[in-house]
This record gives structure tokens, sequence and C-alpha cells, in this order.
């Protein structure tokens, strides 16, 4: 039996412009990560860390990126240089997060990412933070934050509680109109949901074994005494069938997903189209990706997914689910066909690996 595929870790690029917050963002994260490994790349501007400096100790595998932009100053193979090292199974990270530059192109980095030969990394999303309060007064200084947010895959509106409530209106309209298909989530002192940005994990070797973590054991206790918890800025759905699901109606609605809808993760089955495999579903923003790996013995064929995102019509995106199950499939030259469109998101080896 072919072994599964180890996982692979995402990447998060953290971006945005001077001082709208990232960085507290950052520590909030890694104050409430839940028993995740965070591996931490922090990009600052200068000769003098600051950035590196205010996420010191928070974390033990960091590495810092001095003089200048990341983008600019480290090429692809130099990138890979740090997340070869962050990525060795003896450090047994959950997520690398890219704290980058105010000064860096956000798109400059996804494309190194996409670009990277690293097989134990894939990308986690470009997370764009804004500073509500100074939005309009650095659009006008930077115009280039409408290309930056046209880009990302979530948008942190972060500093809300600093803006009146008709000018945040404004602000998160302009904000959703550059970001197109982006999800924007509020938010003040970077206080998102880690459950946005990382996966809990469930460790066998660690105490509690049997115990998964949920949404509430995301949040710190001080969170879970206010009645604004941090998840009411998103909405999930989660979808099971015990029905293989039929290639073309999955990756047609996964094709038509729709604006705000930050993150697809899951199993899908799709029966007789590969009886041989399950396809993790990873998806983040525009990015899309199935690894194929065997069933886990003695565990139930079914469709597992959750959706993330945020102003998405729930029920809607549950009715379209409802839809993919094939309860009549079978082995067919059309179902072959039909799986040709999962296969376009399957990352192929290198010849000389197969």
């Amino acid at each position: 039996m072919t072994a599964s595929p180890a996982p692979q870790i995402p990447v998060v690029v953290l971006a945005g412009f001077l001082g709208s917050g990232k960085t507290t963002l950052l520590n909030h994260l890694l104050r409430n990560r839940a028993g995740n490994r965070i591996g931490v790349v922090v990009n600052d501007f200068g000769a003098i860390e600051i950035d590196a400096l205010t996420v010191a100790g928070q974390v033990g595998s960091t590495v810092s990126l001095g003089n200048g932009c990341m983008c600019c100053a480290v090429d692809a193979s130099e990138l890979d240089t740090y997340l070869e090292t962050l990525t060795r199974p003896a450090a047994r990270l959950d997520v690398i997060v890219i704290e980058a530059s105010g000064l860096a192109e956000p798109q400059e980095l996804v494309r190194m990412l996409l670009a990277s030969d690293n097989p134990r990394i894939r990308y986690g999303g470009l997370v764009e933070v804004v500073d509500a309060a100074e939005f309009p007064a650095t659009r006008e200084r930077h115009p280039e934050i409408d290309r930056h947010l046209s880009v990302a895959d979530l948008i942190v509106l972060n500093k809300t509680d600093r803006v009146a409530e008709a000018d945040l209106r404004a602000v998160r309209e302009a904000v959703v109109t550059a970001g197109g298909r982006a999800a924007v989530v509020p938010a003040a002192y970077g206080r998102v949901d880690p459950e946005l940005l990382i996966d809990p994990v469930h460790r066998p070797d660690e105490d509690d074994p049997v115990r998964q973590l949920t949404f509430e054991d995301l949040l710190p206790e001080a969170d879970r005494m206010h009645e604004e918890h941090l998840h009411a800025a998103y909405e999930s759905v989660s979808f099971t069938a015990d029905v293989p699901l039929s290639p073309r109606r999955l990756m047609a609605f996964l094709d038509s997903r729709p604006a705000g809808l930050y993150r697809i993760k899951g199993f899908a089955d799709f029966g007789a189209g590969d009886p041989g495999n399950r396809y993790v579903l990873h998806a983040v923003g525009r990015f899309l990706r199935f690894v194929p790996e065997p069933w886990p013995r003695d565990e139930p064929r079914r469709t597992r997914l959750v959706l993330i995102g945020s102003g998405i019509d729930t029920e809607a995106l549950r009715k379209e689910l409802e839809g993919c199950p094939d309860p009549w499939q079978d082995a067919t030259e059309e179902l072959e066909r039909s799986m040709w469109g999962v296969l376009r998101y399957v990352r192929q080896p290198d010849d000389d690996e197969a």
C-alpha cells in the first residue's frame, strides 16, 4: 500500500502598509495559537529589525531577513533556503507566517511561494492588513494599495474602533470594491480568530489526545467572556456526504465560488472516479489544490468539507454542495473524463521523482 504523503505546511503572507497593524496581528496569533507550532519569517525594512525584536521570544522558530524588502532582497532560491530550515520534520511546525515589510510588493511574495520547489509547503494565502482610520490618506499617498487589495485572499480591516460608524461603512465599501473576491473581516488591535489562518492541531503525543479543538478552544478566556466573539466576523459551512461526489459538479461549484469565500478545506470522495484515493481539498482565495492520498484504514469513505468566509450566503452554499453527490455514479469513460478537471489542480511530481 502506498504511504500517505507528509502533510504540507501552509505558508501565509502577512502584508500591509506601514502602521497597519501587521505585527500586532502576528503577536495576537502567537499568543492564541492553541497548541499550534508557528514558524515566523520577519522581514523588516532598515538595519534595526524592530519587528523581529517585537516578536522575539513569542515563537520557537524565527527567521529574520533585514536590509530591505524581502521581495527585492531575497530571490526565490534564497527564500527556499529559509523555508527548508523551517520545514524540517524536527521543527514540527503547523504553519509558517511571513510578515512582509510595509514597503513590500505582496504579489511578488506570492509568486515566489508558488514557484517554490519545496514539496513540504503549500500556499496559505495573502492576508492584507488595512488601517481603517488611515485608509483614505494612505490611498491618496499610495494608490497602489488598490492593486495590493486586488490580489489578497483575506483583508483584515484593522483599527475599526477608531472610526465613526458612517466613515467605517464608506471605508469598508471602498475596500470591498478594491478587494474584488477577497473576504473582508473587521478587527481592532489585530484580533482575528486564529481559525482563519491556522487549523487546530491534534497531536496524539500531547495531553488529552482524544479531544479535538473547537472554535471556542481557539479563543483566550478573556475573549470568551465578551458577547462579541472573534468568529462573529465570519461564517462557516460544514458539509458531509456519504455518497461519492460528481467531479464535474464539484468543479462547477469551485469554479464559481463567490466573493468572500476565503477558505475551503477537507476531503472529497470521488468513488469510482478514483476508488483507491481520497482527495485532500485546499482552497484559499483564488488558489485551489487537490492532493490524492490513500484512504486510511477503517475510516468510512465520505466527503467532509469546511467552508469559511465573510459575507457569504451559507444556505445557498450548502444547497449547491448538496447537489454535488452522485448516487448513481459508476465507472465510465465520461466519469474518467470528468476527473480531468480535478487532476488539473493536483501538483504533479517531477519525472525524476516518479
